[in-house]
């Protein structure tokens, strides 16, 4: 079939759009993904976007595999005796090995909190390496865990008190189902049963609120923390991987829906309440959704989202403090003299990656990209490195005095989500359906799979952000017919692709373009991103208060001090490196820099027009 026979043609999930997301010229409010507009008939819903295995993704070196191999050193370097010490202290059994030392220890903040984190991350690490060692450190810690007897000590807290239980039994759900599931380590199943039987009795009976909480009785206000509303995602993923019932009737039974109710009719709850713990049980609405298929659980999670990019800064953060704010009055401006705790970095960001992925999955919204895309190059990329003595990145600083700086206690609860989410870059890049493959992160990487019996390979090359080309070479061992679908972002107005240098016509920022075609052994697609500069003001009330966007990256200021710009010398900024831009300003230069460039300089985010 020619390429005219192929051209591009609208995907066919876009019914779920209310309108087409398109980047404002000039000074603009932040643009948020389109609300749920129309509700699927029974048995019609869109077909469920897959992701690619972890090892069917590799990445060229870059600061994404930088991070990947930095974290998961970090992971191998820790002693089982030392990862296993709060376990064992907890329930009164002799405890070799030294202490961690910060949150981690038997009588820290929370006691061993990160251990299941570390375990789901060495098993997706696993799954895409295939180390042998990887493999070994994941059965050490299924079986030290399984061989630590009266566990249900340790969550009652034997003395020493156990303020999240809810908490730390969710992250050792996810680390054991994702061993038994990545990690090559089926005994998973049968320690993960009995973590269950240990934690059950230590639990609340349902997902309880903050205020329910504090009206029990408790030590002190960290005990009314805990967070039992965010467990229903991991319980229904047991459920799908081990088969065992129980983990999906308790996946129902703790559905948060004193929240999830609110935001599927449209009621902005999420003033006020602790950001990522609250974003992060949206998950658990669209794993809902995903198993129940009951469209309440669809609604929140849209909503939800929605009214959450309603508050975030350019940068794709949001909760300073670590608190949702009030919209409609300018409490983001406020926040940037206020605080230097302006979004907690690694465990936002991860939470947000798991939340954009499933409605993409679910709706084929692009925009859901756009908002992953946004987060990972402004924020988690740029996050100062996990050291082995426990010294972790939290808080990305948007005040006019910003610095990168490490967390004063040693193991908190974001060295647990960095290690994860630099695994999940790979399955978030590509995505796939019954018609083909999604490119969703232009990331050099190579993607190999098998499409109707034929062997097919994919690579992207570039140096997108920094450059607005970005290269696919697709390689079929025989002729494939499918459709290769690329993300456009909102701000990409004029992007253009060809194939084999043929140009491919209605190609519509803020959408998927796809080409529908049979592919051969040397097929080039070449796609150019128009890195528009732009400003984005931080909120609707404040509007002379502006970032400066290049693409999806912000670029922030160096030297620290809030910068009083006149909007056109700022929207004037040079692009003289790969990644400095440089401003020439009455008076004098000013220089500026994506996140992943900045080291220990002080910067501000915001510039103010004058």
């Amino acid at each position: 079939m020619s390429f005219q026979q192929n051209s591009f043609r609208l995907d066919r999930r876009e019914f779920l759009r209310a309108s087409a997301v398109a980047a404002a010229a000039g000074v603009g409010a932040r643009m948020v993904p389109s609300a749920l507009a129309a509700e699927p008939a029974a048995n019609t819903a869109p077909e469920l976007l897959e992701t690619f295995g972890y090892g069917e993704v590799s990445f060229e070196p870059g600061v994404h595999e930088t991070q990947l191999l930095e974290t998961q050193a970090v992971l191998m370097s820790l002693g089982m005796d030392e990862l296993l010490k709060p376990y064992r202290v907890r329930a009164g059994q002799p405890a070799p090995g030294a202490n961690l030392g910060g949150w981690y220890d038997a009588d820290a903040f929370c006691p061993g909190h990160t251990y299941g984190q570390w375990l789901s991350a060495l098993s997706r690490s696993y799954a895409i390496s295939g180390d042998a060692s990887t493999k070994a450190k994941i059965r050490s810690m299924v079986q030290g865990l399984r061989q630590v007897k009266d566990l249900d000590v340790f969550f009652k807290g034997n003395g020493f008190g156990n303020r999240f239980p809810a908490y730390i039994f969710d992250k050792l759900n996810c680390g054991l189902s994702d061993a038994y599931t990545f990690g090559d380590c089926h005994e998973a199943a049968d320690t993960l049963d009995y973590v269950l039987r240990s934690a059950q009795p230590s639990l609340p009976g349902k997902a309880l609120t903050r205020p329910e909480q504090a009206a029990r009785p408790h030590k002190d206000v960290s005990y009314t923390w805990d967070e039992s509303y965010t467990l229903g995602e991991n319980l229904f993923l047991a459920w799908q991987r081990t088969g065992d019932k129980r983990y999906r009737e308790m996946a129902v039974a703790y559905l948060y829906d004193e929240f999830f109710k609110p935001l599927a009719a449209g009621d902005n709850v999420l003033p006020g309440n602790h950001a990522y713990s609250h974003l992060n049980s949206m998950n658990s609405a669209a794993m809902a959704y995903i198993v129940l298929k009951d469209p309440t659980y669809l609604k929140a999670a849209v909503n939800g989202f929605n009214f959450v990019q309603q508050q975030s800064y350019a940068t794709g953060g949001w909760g300073p403090q670590e608190a949702f704010v009030t919209p409609g009055k300018g409490e983001l401006a406020t926040s940037l003299t206020k605080t230097h705790a302006s979004f907690e970095t690694p465990c936002g960001a991860y939470g947000e990656f798991k939340l954009t992925r499933y409605l993409l999955r679910i709706t084929g919204d692009a925009s859901y990209g756009d908002a992953m895309e946004t987060v990972m190059y402004n924020t988690i990329l740029g996050a100062k490195p996990l050291q082995t003595s426990g010294q972790a990145f939290y808080y990305s600083d948007y005040n006019p005095e910003g610095q990168k700086v490490y967390h004063p206690d040693k193991w908190p609860c974001c060295s647990g989500t960095i290690t994860q989410i630099a695994a999940d870059y790979r399955i978030s890049t590509y995505l796939r359906d019954s018609d083909g493959v999604y490119v969703n992160l232009y990331i050099p990487s190579t993607l190999k799979w098998k499409h109707a019996g034929h062997e097919v390979l994919l690579r992207q090359t570039g140096s997108y952000p920094f450059d607005e080309r970005v290269s696919i070479d697709v390689r079929a061992a025989g002729p494939a017919r499918f459709a290769l679908r690329l993300r456009i972002p909102a701000w990409a107005k004029g992007a253009r692709v060809t194939v084999n240098g043929k140009h491919v016509r209605g190609v519509t920022a803020g959408r998927f373009a796809v080409i529908d075609r049979t592919w051969g052994a040397n097929d080039r697609v070449e796609l150019t991103l128009p890195l528009t500069t732009r400003l984005e003001q931080v909120d609707p009330e404040t509007p002379n208060m502006v970032a400066l966007m290049h693409g999806p990256l912000v670029l922030f200021v160096l030297g620290g001090g809030l910068q009083k710009l006149p909007e056109k010398t700022l929207l004037g900024a040079e692009q003289t490196a790969p990644a400095e831009w440089l401003v020439h300003a009455p008076a004098g230069d000013v220089h500026l820099r994506p996140f992943t460039a900045i080291k220990e300089e002080k910067y501000s985010t915001y510039v103010q027009l004058v």
